[in-house]
């Protein structure tokens, strides 16, 4: 298929002149003026290789034909050479700087023009694959930051539960502001290359809540002076965390991220914290992150507050409610508040970033005095100090994975918690991870992420890690890589591990305050039977003891005392109960007049049981109490619940027949002894 051109003449003549030089090699649309040169423009502009165009022409000249494509960004898509006999200096430097490619003056020589066409469309062309190839790797390295951001917004979640979707808000109004504020005033000498790093920087601003205790941070009411000016501190604890990094400190994201952290609630008037800053003291950086923060609080619900309406924030911002902003900034938030709206619940992130990353593309290509490679490299570089940056911040466990060739690759920080190097080759046949996260699990985390699909490339999943000589739970965030193949292939796998036992303990919390006998306040058993196999689970080379035990005679108080006063020997019983083991240990009831026990021991369990019995039994109103007591080891029976259990309940039974108000040990001597007294019944 020949590549299209288009001739733009008002001579019928030039244009079948241009025409009998070309058409052997070229398709060739032609157009009489400027008017009908943006009309063919609008319907061909994706298939033309080329524009020859004149300058001088009645309704529309070559320099509204220029402008218009300017407007619409076909000057990007389709280079121009100006043919004209019209070569002053002035016309020729006026063309180019609307962004015409080549200039050839009439009368033209066929050999010239057939040979600044081949080189314009061979040039143009090439330009465009360098364009596209440093979008690719600039968007890759963009998405794996992003996914790092993710990670860090996770994070976050655990610790305040507003910050996921509040610091992609602001880096989205962030980028919006930093756009308008660059087409209003040259002043701050902003780049698209800044823009970028800015936004990216932004999602740090309360890194430093981290360090806020999480009563404080979650609080629903208003915070007293005293608790505010605890809240204060998050600006200089999340500067200092970032001046303290051993490595990239000199790096322009760091920097910015500083500046970001520490004078984000900083005031234009100087009426801010934490330095009192004024006016254009303030980075421009802190300054416009400072007003996305507010609008997104504003329009965000809190634990504190409802959502303020779009027209409502911007009202309260503008008049002053909310504090003092550059004036330059609030009429970008005036001139494009519909704009920022939209932009949050409807406009596709993914677009923004590609315009981002094209627009950065070829600033890059128009780069003076340095080669592509040389600045592209830089880029590069920068998404890899991020990505290094993010690591570090946020203390996870972040991994790579690719198929071809078959490697691991592990943070600094994460290759040192685990212990493991940070390249590890064919991982499906390290034993050293099978050591680490049980055999067959690497398998079932590379099982889960093949199983994904291109729209949908994420996966959750959570699983036991034996680190540093204890196992914990870990919850496993992956994101797959396809090829952009017809039929995609997998490629490999980003992702990160966080350590979630606090989140789990809190949820355990919850669930057993739902889950206690109501009249003892212990748990019922089947929450403590959770809890028991967790520990378990979770300590696998420890030892464990499983104490059963009920009141002796318990029908008699019942019988003759009452209900009522049976309940409270049953109370009686457990206080005694959660007194005498420890707070780690664990203390339910079965039901009835029935409880367990079960404690991790390292020596001398037959004494510790004793005190406990004693600590149990005693005199409740005159009436004697007292309990019999079966106890299983798991150095006997393994780390089995329900092995475990039947032991206990076995040398229970064993006890009562043998004279109540002990324990006794279970052993295999019972077991025997059982089976003869159950086949005697």
């Amino acid at each position: 298929m020949k590549d299209k051109i288009l001739i733009v003449d008002d001579s019928e003549m030039n244009r079948s002149i241009l025409d009998d030089m070309l058409k052997d090699n070229y398709e060739i649309i032609e157009a009489e003026d400027g008017i009908a040169a943006v009309k063919r423009l609008k319907e061909h502009v994706s298939e033309l290789a080329l524009v020859l165009l004149d300058i001088v022409m009645p309704e529309m000249d070559g320099f509204g034909v220029l402008e218009a494509m300017n407007q619409n960004g076909w000057i990007n898509e389709v280079p121009v050479i100006i043919i004209s006999a019209e070569s002053s200096s002035t016309h020729i430097e006026r063309a180019y700087e609307l962004g015409a490619t080549d200039f050839i003056a009439r009368p033209f020589d066929t050999l010239i023009v057939r040979r600044r066409v081949v080189n314009t469309i061979l040039l143009y062309a090439k330009q465009k694959r360098l364009i596209n190839l440093v979008e690719d790797q600039v968007y890759e390295k963009e998405r794996q930051s992003d996914l790092m951001i993710d990670i860090l917004s996770h994070i976050m979640e655990f610790r305040n539960g507003e910050s996921g979707l509040h610091i992609l808000h602001v880096r989205i109004i962030t980028d919006l502001l930093l756009s308008c504020l660059t087409k209003k005033t040259d002043r701050y000498n902003l780049t698209m290359a800044d823009i970028s790093l800015i936004s990216t920087a932004s999602a740090l601003h309360d890194i430093g809540k981290i360090g806020i205790d999480e009563k404080i941070l979650n609080k629903p009411g208003k915070l007293t002076a005293e608790e505010f000016a605890i809240m204060k501190t998050h600006s200089e604890i999340g500067a200092n965390m970032i001046s303290d990094l051993p490595v990239h400190r000199q790096e322009q994201l760091v920097k910015t991220a500083y500046e970001i952290c520490r004078w984000h609630h900083e005031r234009y008037d100087g009426r801010g914290y934490p330095d009192g800053l004024k006016g254009d003291e303030i980075p421009i950086s802190a300054q416009v992150v400072s007003l996305a923060d507010v609008y997104d609080a504003l329009t965000s619900e809190r634990v504190y507050k409802p959502p303020y309406s779009h027209e409502a924030a911007v009202k309260m911002i503008c008049g002053g409610e909310c504090g003092t902003f550059n004036p330059l900034l609030l009429e970008c938030l005036e001139e494009n508040a519909e704009k920022f709206r939209t932009s949050l619940e409807k406009a596709s992130h993914e677009d923004i970033k590609h315009r981002k990353l094209r627009s950065i593309s070829e600033e890059t290509l128009r780069d003076e005095g340095g080669g592509v490679s040389k600045r592209t490299l830089r880029l590069l570089d920068r998404e890899r100090v991020r990505n290094t940056f993010y690591a570090s911040m946020a203390e996870a466990i972040q991994f790579e994975y690719s198929v071809a060739p078959p490697m691991l690759s592990l943070s600094v920080w994460g290759a040192k918690k685990l212990g493991l190097d940070e390249i590890i080759t064919n991982p499906a046949a390290d034993k050293r991870l099978d050591a680490l996260l049980g055999e067959g699990s690497w398998n079932k985390i590379s099982a889960a992420a093949r199983a994904t699909t291109p729209e949908k490339p994420e996966t959750k999943l959570e699983l036991l890690l034996r680190i540093e000589g204890s196992v914990r739970w870990y919850r496993i965030i992956t994101r797959s890589l396809w090829s952009d193949d017809a039929e995609p292939e997998f490629e490999g796998v980003i992702g990160t591990a966080m350590d979630i036992n606090d989140s789990l303990l809190k949820m355990q919390e919850l669930e057993t305050k739902a889950a206690r006998d109501p009249l003892t306040g212990l748990l019922n058993r089947a929450s403590a039977r959770e809890q028991i196999e967790m520990k378990m689970l979770s300590h696998p080379e420890s030892n464990f003891a499983l104490a059963i035990f009920d009141i002796d005679d318990f029908k008699k108080a019942n019988d003759v005392y009452g209900h009522m006063f049976g309940d409270e020997v049953i109370k009686f019983i457990s206080k005694n109960l959660r007194e005498s083991i420890r707070g780690s240990d664990v203390s339910g009831r079965f039901g009835g007049e029935e409880f367990l026990a079960f404690l991790e021991y390292k020596t001398d369990i037959e004494r510790t049981f004793e005190r406990i019995h004693k600590s149990i039994c005693g005199v409740y109103e005159n009436y004697d109490v007292s309990v019999t007591m079966g106890v299983a080891l798991s150095s006997d029976m393994g780390n089995d619940y329900e092995k475990l259990l039947h032991a206990a309940d076995s040398a229970l039974y064993f006890g009562k027949r043998n004279g109540k108000n002990q324990v006794c040990f279970y052993d295999e001597s019972m077991k025997s002894l059982l089976e003869t007294d159950t086949a005697d019944n």
